[in-house]
């Protein structure tokens, strides 16, 4: 059972290695160009075989259809600094021809109740085989840093945990989620504050020369 598994997922893993090699490109060609990139940093991962079979009894899903109706099965997650650089990254992903959008979320202007932030696109990759061409569904998240930290607390204090008074967890949660958001729209002040000033001073230097 476990080799039928590694087969299956193997090109799950193949698709999740190309497009962090693209998207992680992509940071570099801003660096080469001397552009500040809206990528932080990228990661990617495929579900391991017990999240999987968790996920397919809690949303019904039948092991037959896994590969058409779980479209996370291989997962990226870019990294922003700033929150605008997340839809300048799901601008970027919107040009590029080597890639298809299916769907996306954006739980950034829209959080979900429980705080969670983060933009999520279903996409299709070609995937280049011996056996020729395969459609692989992804899932690509972008979010800034301060959402990740929250994401992967929240993620860690629930995830296959109990506790004595689960409203509490929430509300803390809730609490930590309102707390991240704030501290993302300071860094976001802070940024444009930096930019403008930058400007008036390539703005003064040309009255200078006039």
């Amino acid at each position: 059972m476990a080799e039928e598994w590694i087969t299956r997922l193997q090109p799950y893993q193949q698709t999740v290695e190309e497009l962090k090699v693209k998207l992680r490109g992509m940071r570099t060609e801003f660096a080469m160009a001397g552009v500040k990139t809206p990528i932080e940093f990228v990661t990617g991962r495929v579900k391991t075989t017990l999240a999987i079979e968790e996920k397919a009894v809690r949303r019904h899903i039948d092991l037959d259809r896994l590969e058409l109706d779980m479209e996370d099965l291989a997962g990226l997650r870019i990294m922003t600094q700033f929150k605008e650089d997340i839809y300048k990254v799901v601008d970027l992903l919107r040009e590029r021809q080597d890639i298809t959008i299916l769907e996306e979320r954006d739980y950034v202007s829209n959080p979900k109740p429980s705080g969670y932030q983060s933009y999520h696109i279903v996409i299709e990759y070609p995937l280049q085989l011996i056996s020729g061409e395969r459609k692989v569904l992804a899932e690509i998240q972008i979010r800034t840093l301060q959402m990740n930290v929250w994401a992967t607390i929240e993620h860690a204090l629930n995830y296959k945990n109990s506790v004595a008074d689960p409203e509490w967890l929430a509300t803390k949660l809730q609490k930590a989620a309102e707390l991240s958001m704030q501290v993302d729209d300071i860094y976001s002040e802070l940024y444009q504050h930096v930019n403008e000033s930058k400007e008036k001073e390539v703005d003064d230097a040309a009255s200078d020369l006039q």
